[in-house]
């Protein structure tokens, strides 16, 4: 994404990052909770968009041999839980709750799946020691909401020195301003801003 403003003036997105050689897919927050109308955070058009985009461009990467790392969030209850200010995380992001499944539509048994606690799928999580396992140097971010975890999870994976990749149109947000905010900002200093048919082509070049 071309850099057109004062940001740009001083040297801000001055340079592309690129990709390495063994990419793995993360794939932040696509449970139920966000992706079924049924409950409170699930109306969201934007967030279901991204989840079919995000699951088709799975489809290449697990054909490809990519690793997979999906995370949802959930506690025990409020005593674990950091001082959320959204409603439904606080009453109903609780272990076994239906809405802490993964979405059928990206969940593969064979992916690296697990429950984080925080914004960023690195904070506190295996994540880490498990992409090292894996030889990975880049990351392809997707999921939801683009202006919360999925920036968070940016931030972390580029303070860990990987590449950093974003899939656009395979994240989604509560609305269009601040999807486009977060995705503009983290492309000025963090990582390369992708279309899913971009990354797809790379995948199927590997």
């Amino acid at each position: 994404m071309r850099v057109s403003d004062a940001y740009s003036q001083v040297g801000y997105g001055s340079f592309e990052i690129g990709f390495g050689s063994r990419p793995a897919i993360l794939v932040v927050d696509l449970q139920v909770a966000f992706t079924d109308p049924s409950f409170p955070l699930g109306g969201l058009p934007m967030i279901h968009s991204a989840t079919e985009r995000t699951a088709r461009m799975l489809e290449t990467a697990r054909s490809r041999s990519v690793p997979v790392a999906a995370c949802y969030t959930a506690y025990c209850g409020q005593r674990d839980m950091p001082l959320w200010k959204v409603r439904a995380v606080r009453e109903d992001f609780i272990y076994g709750h239906p809405c802490t499944a993964m979405d059928p539509r990206i969940y593969h048994e064979d992916d690296f799946t697990y429950c984080k606690n925080a914004p960023s799928m690195f904070f506190q999580t295996p994540l880490i020691t498990w992409l090292v396992r894996q030889g990975v140097d880049t990351v392809i971010v997707t999921g939801c909401t683009t202006s919360g975890c999925v920036r968070a999870t940016v931030v972390d994976a580029f303070s860990y020195g990987l590449r950093v990749h974003v899939a656009a149109d395979c994240c989604g947000d509560a609305e269009q301003g601040p999807h486009d905010d977060a995705l503009r900002d983290v492309g000025r200093r963090y990582a390369d801003l992708r279309n899913a048919d971009d990354i797809e082509g790379y995948l199927a070049g590997l």
